[in-house]
């Protein structure tokens, strides 16, 4: 009796393990259209999206699958060309091993807010699962944070639904 039940409890493990969703995460692309596009400050808060993304997922318990930099670069026909095919996207992720890819932008129509922009794409048949947006008001480092659990939220609902969002922190006073 004893040895099934182990042998059921390791086939449940190992089927939870074969089964983790690998995600790919390309590096978002800043669209600003302010009259001061560009910006360092901008550059390095775009940069940051992707790690962020990352760390949540992993929190979540998804696989996260790294694409050379020097592929995505290439498979890029352009500003904007892996956001709009979803299909190219795909196979850059499916070759690197992954089930689905995010691919983000930040877009930036204002000084005063901007949209974390994320899609999500299957790879084994470069189908569009999820369209995302999550507005944030400000360049701080946190309401980008808190942007990117926005968007680990929707993406999440569309696939495993594991995400918890940290709880906000309170002032002590």
């Amino acid at each position: 009796m004893k040895i099934s039940l182990i042998f059921f409890l390791g086939l449940i493990c190992s089927a939870q393990a074969y089964a983790e969703t690998r995600i790919a995460i390309l590096d978002f692309e800043l669209r600003d259209l302010t009259l001061a596009p560009g910006i360092p400050a901008e550059l390095q808060r775009t940069a940051s999206i992707k790690p962020m993304l990352e760390a949540e997922l992993e929190r979540a318990g998804y696989k996260i699958v790294t694409i050379d930099l020097a592929l995505q670069r290439e498979a890029n026909g352009g500003v904007g060309y892996l956001f709009d095919h979803h299909d190219s996207a795909a196979e850059l992720a499916k070759n690197a091993g992954a089930d689905y890819v995010v691919v983000g932008r930040l877009h930036k129509p204002s000084f005063l807010f901007a949209y974390i922009m994320g899609h999500l794409v299957r790879t084994n048949d470069s189908q569009l699962i999820g369209n995302y947006i999550s507005e944030i008001k400000g360049g701080d480092k946190k309401l980008t944070l808190k942007g990117v659990e926005s968007l680990t939220v929707k993406i999440d609902d569309d696939l495993d639904k594991t995400y918890m969002p940290p709880p906000p922190k309170t002032r002590h006073k």
